[in-house]
């Protein structure tokens, strides 16, 4: 009986254990998730939920949290995963149809202003895209979710100079393309 008792005192202390490990990465990563989520979803919904699976899978991983050498970066390679899991699903389910990106123009812009620049942050949204995706994972983490090199290794797997020679290669890309696309406008 005294064992009983020592056993489910050790099961309950594991559990607040886990709770407050949980509680703590959401206060500090949150954000971090957020951003993950949004960069690849483009959708504020999608992005929310995918948090919310991101921490529910930390939460069954349970007690091992704790262990953690660096639970940013882990909880980032979860985001990521999540992330493009969802995006792969809302794809396949939208037979391709692209999302939607809310943009909020500033108040000070003309409206020819602002259809321009929201005609270049769509062309830019579409070069992103159809950037190889070995270039735009490490683009999007490094230069939208603003990662360092080592954080962005950590969760696409690959080594920091390839994290760096990729996004050059992406961004030269990009500023290819976006010249073109510009002179094509004139």
């Amino acid at each position: 009986m005294l064992t009983d008792f020592v056993m489910a005192d050790q099961a309950l202390a594991t559990t607040q254990s886990s709770e407050s490990v949980l509680e703590s990465a959401v206060r500090e990563h949150a954000r971090l998730v957020y951003r993950i989520a949004y960069s690849v979803l483009r959708n504020p919904d999608e992005a929310e939920d995918a948090v919310q699976d991101t921490f529910l899978r930390m939460l069954r991983y349970g007690d091992k949290a704790g262990a953690i050498e660096n639970l940013k970066a882990w909880l980032a390679r979860i985001a990521w995963r999540v992330a493009v899991e969802r995006r792969n699903r809302l794809f396949k389910s939208s037979a391709g149809a692209e999302l939607a990106i809310d943009e909020l123009p500033a108040q000070s812009q003309t409206a020819d202003r602002l259809v321009a620049e929201n005609e270049r942050n769509a062309a830019l949204h579409r070069f992103i895209a159809a950037l190889p995706e070995q270039l735009r994972d490490p683009l999007v983490l490094a230069a939208i979710d603003e990662l360092s090199p080592r954080e962005v290794a950590a969760m696409l797997g690959i080594g920091e100079a390839a994290v760096r020679s990729r996004t050059f290669r992406a961004r030269q890309i990009l500023r290819e393309r976006m010249t073109a696309w510009m002179g094509e406008r004139k």
